[in-house]
């Protein structure tokens, strides 16, 4: 079949032809948009789930959402090693330039709140090139979100964009992807901010994606935070929406899959969208002609495996260092002795610390600065005490598959 008519797109946060599967996600938007354009009250919204379930791409078409609705909006990626003053100012910077406030004097001055609010990041004594906000020519403001305390500043920062927003009869949305890297003191900030702001019914709200663990390192920061946000978990595809992603794509570029070909397909891909979109795209570069078989979904299998293993396994398994990769096996191998045992394991493979401890034949004490580094990295997440779990699905199988 031709290549270039592939319409599957299996990249990083690349969204694909048919979102299939995110309607009520994306109906909910729409939803609190309005509630929110008509004064009522609403939370701000946390998305949660594994590696490859398409978060990141959900989240850039709830944004594209609020853009349809004429509000402000702005996107950051949480890092670990970066504070949030500076990604929010310039993620602030374009909202309020999406908003279109008809008075310069007022945005001039919001803007300078903004500036000020990201200058603060800088050491004491910085040069010029180090305080200053690309991109925004207007004065910084002082003593407006320039306090030097994230939480305080962060209240004053979203309460004054907020109040632009509102003069004009809009709102304002923040999307932060990867939520659970920012630091403690940030994300404390941060539902201090949408609590506030939530009681003041200010039109600003913010949508968060994170990993599974994201409601606890939230709760662990603000005890308010459960009441604060509206938590939607992000799950693998079901078999319709499952089939729906490849079929719909395919019937664009007069083209189909055999029932047969649909089976195979969600065998191999569980129905996780990254897998969906990358042995669609193999079976569709494989197979002669149309409709794909199940013995086109069998040749493009090998293909679509080794592709995966270096850009969605392998990228994150090679971030690891030797004892971190050793405990990563020892986690793939607790988890089949389990099953082994006649244990329930899930998809995440989650696994007793005191387990990976007992293959290792180590103690689990000694075993912590291996785990506290994964954790960071993003590579394993806690879902609940003493447990710890793979944050990609399958990564497990993939593990045992490459020795």
């Amino acid at each position: 079949m031709d290549p270039i008519r592939n319409p599957y797109a299996p990249g990083a946060g690349q969204r694909p032809p048919e979102l299939a599967g995110r309607d009520e996600q994306l109906q909910a938007f729409d939803v609190v948009l309005e509630r929110i354009a008509r004064g009522r009250p609403e939370r701000s919204i946390v998305l949660t789930g594994l590696r490859g379930v398409g978060k990141t791409v959900l989240l850039n078409a709830l944004r594209s959402a609020a853009v349809r609705a004429h509000w402000g909006t702005g996107k950051l990626e949480a890092r670990p090693d970066q504070g949030l003053r500076r990604p929010l100012s310039a993620a602030l910077h374009v909202a309020v330039r999406e908003l279109g406030h008809p008075q310069g004097d007022d945005v001039d001055h919001v803007l300078g709140v903004i500036k000020a609010f990201a200058q603060r990041d800088a050491a004491p004594g910085a040069r010029l090139r180090d305080r200053w906000s690309p991109g925004i020519e207007a004065p910084a403001v002082s003593g407006r979100a320039d306090s030097g305390d994230i939480e305080i500043d962060l209240v004053e920062l979203l309460t004054d964009v907020g109040g632009l927003a509102a003069d004009v009869g809009k709102g304002v949305a923040i999307f932060v992807d990867e939520m659970q890297d920012l630091s403690a003191d940030d994300v404390s900030a941060v539902c201090a901010a949408c609590h506030e702001i939530s009681q003041s019914g200010l039109p600003v709200i913010v949508v968060g994606a994170g990993l599974p663990h994201l409601p606890a390192v939230l709760s662990a920061s603000k005890s308010y935070s459960e009441r604060l946000f509206r938590y939607q978990r992000i799950d693998r595809l079901d078999r319709t929406a499952a089939d729906l992603a490849l079929v719909a794509p395919a019937a664009d570029e007069d083209a189909a899959f055999t029932a047969e070909a649909l089976d195979a397909m969600y065998a191999a891909t569980a129905g996780y969208p990254y897998f969906v979109q990358a042995y669609g795209k193999v079976a569709w570069d494989v197979a002669p002609r149309s409709p794909i078989t199940t013995e086109d979904v069998t040749v493009a299998a090998p293909e679509a495996e080794a592709e995966l293993a270096v850009g969605f396994f392998g990228s994150r398994f090679e971030r690891a260092t030797p004892a971190e990769r050793e405990y990563l096996r020892a986690m793939a191998d607790a988890a089949v002795s389990m099953a082994d045992a006649g244990e329930a394991v899930d998809e995440t493979e989650s696994v007793p610390t005191s387990a990976v401890a007992t293959v290792l034949d180590r103690k689990p004490q000694s075993l912590s600065p291996a785990r506290d580094a994964l954790l960071k990295k993003g590579l394993i997440y806690s879902g609940e005490r003493g447990r710890i779990a793979f944050t990609v699905p399958h990564f497990g199988r993939y593990l045992r598959t490459t020795g």
